[in-house]
């Protein structure tokens, strides 16, 4: 009896057009369990616990003191005000740039995923009464935006380059969705879902032309169709993508470059413009290929990511060189002062890379989810949570890099949304087994896909160490495969299964499959080599030619001028023929493992020497002894403003 009624639900649910509304509890932070061209399925935020560790003690700042620090800034420069002034609630002028709806929303869905994490009855309100004042300044058409109304509602998808209109509520549909995974509730969920009503409705082809000058609906779409069932979303979003209305809104060849949309993405052959909109459209893009199947997609994604990865991303993970626009620069064009890194462009690069990851199974795609996350994304919130960077440069000569706000404020409720549903990217399910992507403490209670309970629980000392223990405990005996990441980091792995080497080789930048019968009780042993190396790059990088960084697992390192006396930071070289010795600093920097090195300087200050000189007559090579200290590039900046540099010169 118990059966039929679930059955009637169910079907009921489905004629509405909501199939997945009966296990919202059980939608990840993608929904893929349904999506026909996903092989892997993200394992539910609110399924894995991250314990006392790295990542546990960024999300408790995150939660502690960068959620409510950022509520009370973006209250202080009326961002709220917007939508209360609308209502007649507030009689005061609208402030700041016009995309200024998206940051509240974001930041409400980064208070939503601290919601999967436990529960908050006081977070829970504040959103819901946050979505009531939303609620408030919709329009009865469900047209909802602070800035195109009044005076300027006449241009309302008129300047659609640069308006943000869509942009905005691509962030509301993805706080919707996240809330709703969190409580049930779809009150704020509803205020997109009307919106979307309205574009499709009146715009697409036959009907008013429509574009996304800053790509993010389109993801939205394809989650919110992953979440309600409604084909049109999907169909919306393929319109977007296809860039069809370029002749009808007589776009010029350097808006579609820079914005990343306009023409068919299908016919994209580099990764360019301004980067996050290229990050995001190449996301929504390996949305759209997961429910399709569209081979031309897939192709496209594959070369976007070879053109980024290869020869467009620095060795942080951040990505977009160029301070004018914002933007990727030409190959190999990865200056590092200049560098501009967008702290949403490495998130950028988080998600797409996350979306590849499902897509195929490759340990390369989330190789580099890992560079982006420890490194270009980490480095963007402060140990304190509260001081944020909006560009992440690799070497500095001392400016002020971090700060509380921005008028233009995307990245830090970017970073938060992040970091708070970080434990929903450890770990995802396939027909063949369950990954494991990230190490951490962490703790995850799920179920195989064949339905068997299963927990996986990690017990480790990474980031900072190399030595990992994982059991596994089936609710039953059952044989499935165990995907562990080797990564590229790791020179030599050792992996052993109850004790005992597994017998296949190990190769770094792969998972090692492990397939048995696994019994409640068994253990998983990783060892990872965690000794520090030199990284070159590729030659044509003219800034980095003859020169080295440092990573040691998962971190990129820096030298910072306070740690470093023997001369200015760019005065410094590394000596190949001395070792980088790692030194735990537990009260340094949050707790640290920072690297000390018998590296080199010149004898002179080369401030004092010619700008120009003949062979031989110059300041020669670096030739004095110099102790080097190195901190990890996220930790950078947390004192005073002071120079730093990732790479320098290795003799």
């Amino acid at each position: 009896m118990k059966k039929i009624l679930i059955t009637l639900v169910c079907c009921f649910l489905c004629s509405t057009g909501d199939c997945s509304a009966a296990d919202w509890k059980d939608q990840a932070v993608l929904n893929l369990e349904q999506s026909p061209h996903a092989k892997l399925h993200p394992v539910p935020v609110r399924a894995v616990r991250l314990n006392d560790g790295f990542w546990k003690s960024r999300q408790t700042v995150t939660e502690a003191k960068s959620l409510p620090s950022m509520l009370a800034l973006l209250e202080e420069n009326g961002v709220m005000d917007n939508f209360r002034r609308l209502t007649g609630k507030k009689k005061v002028a609208r402030r700041g740039p016009l995309y200024t709806d998206s940051d509240i929303y974001k930041w409400m869905e980064a208070a939503a995923w601290a919601l999967h994490n436990h529960d908050d009855p006081k977070l829970r309100a504040t959103i819901d009464s946050l979505t009531e004042e939303i609620r408030a300044a919709q329009e009865p058409s469900g047209y909802l935006n602070t800035y195109w109304v009044e005076e300027r509602a006449k241009d309302r998808f008129q300047k659609m380059q640069g308006g943000h209109e869509l942009y905005c509520l691509g962030h509301l549909l993805q706080a919707g969705v996240a809330y709703y995974r969190a409580t049930g509730n779809r009150n704020l969920l509803s205020l997109g879902e009307k919106f979307v009503a309205y574009l499709e409705r009146d715009f697409g082809p036959g009907k008013k032309p429509l574009l996304t000058g800053h790509p993010e609906l389109e993801l939205a779409l394809v989650e919110l169709y992953r979440t309600t069932g409604e084909r049109a979303h999907l169909d919306f979003a393929r319109y977007l993508l296809s860039g069809v209305e370029r002749e009808r809104l007589s776009l010029k060849d350097s808006e579609v470059k820079y914005m990343f949309s306009g023409i068919p993405f299908t016919s994209r052959k580099q990764i360019e413009g301004h980067a996050v909109r290229a990050m995001y459209a190449a996301t929504g893009a390996a949305d759209y290929y997961m429910e399709t199947g569209d081979a031309a997609y897939l192709k496209t994604l594959n070369a976007l990511w070879e053109d980024t990865v290869e020869r467009k991303m620095y060795v942080t993970g951040g990505v977009g060189s160029r301070p004018q626009g914002e933007a990727f620069g030409e190959v190999y064009e990865l200056p590092n002062q200049q560098a501009y890194t967008e702290s949403c462009a490495a998130i950028g690069n988080w998600i797409f890379n996350q979306r590849m990851l499902a897509i195929t199974g490759d340990a390369k795609y989330a190789d580099v989810m890992e560079r982006a996350l420890y490194n270009g994304i980490n480095s963007g919130m402060s140990l304190s949570g509260t001081l944020y960077c909006y560009r992440n440069p690799l070497a500095s000569y001392g400016e002020k890099i971090r700060n509380p706000w921005y008028t233009t404020t995307c990245c830090p409720p970017n970073i938060e949304r992040t970091f708070l549903a970080l434990s929903g990217y450890f770990y995802s399910t396939s027909r063949e087994g369950v990954y494991v992507h990230l190490y951490d403490n962490s703790a995850m209670d799920w179920r195989l896909e064949s339905g068997t309970p299963l927990k996986l629980a990690q017990k480790t000392d990474a980031p900072w160490g190399g030595k990992t223990t994982i059991s596994v405990d089936p609710a039953r005996a059952e044989e499935f495969t165990l995907f562990v990441r080797v990564p590229a980091w790791s020179k030599t792995t050792k992996l052993t299964v109850n004790g005992k080497p597994f017998a296949a080789a190990v190769k770094p930048n792969t998972y090692a499959a492990l397939k048995r019968t696994w019994k409640p009780g068994d253990l998983v042993g990783l060892e990872f080599d965690m000794q520090p190396r030199f990284v070159a790059a590729n030659p044509r990088v003219p800034e980095d030619y003859g020169k080295a960084a440092v990573q040691r697992g998962p971190f990129v390192y820096c030298v910072e001028q306070p740690d470093n006396t023997a001369g200015p930071v760019s005065d410094l070289a590394f000596s190949a023929a001395a070792p980088l010795t790692p030194e735990w600093k537990a009260e340094f920097l949050g707790g640290i493992m920072a690297l000390t090195h018998k590296g080199l300087t010149w004898p002179k200050p080369l401030a004092g020497e010619p700008l120009y000189s003949f062979i031989g007559e110059g300041p020669g090579s670096p030739t004095k002894a110099a102790d080097l200290l190195l901190i990890p590039y996220y930790a950078w900046a947390n004192r005073e403003p002071a120079a730093m540099q990732v790479w320098l010169p290795l003799r």
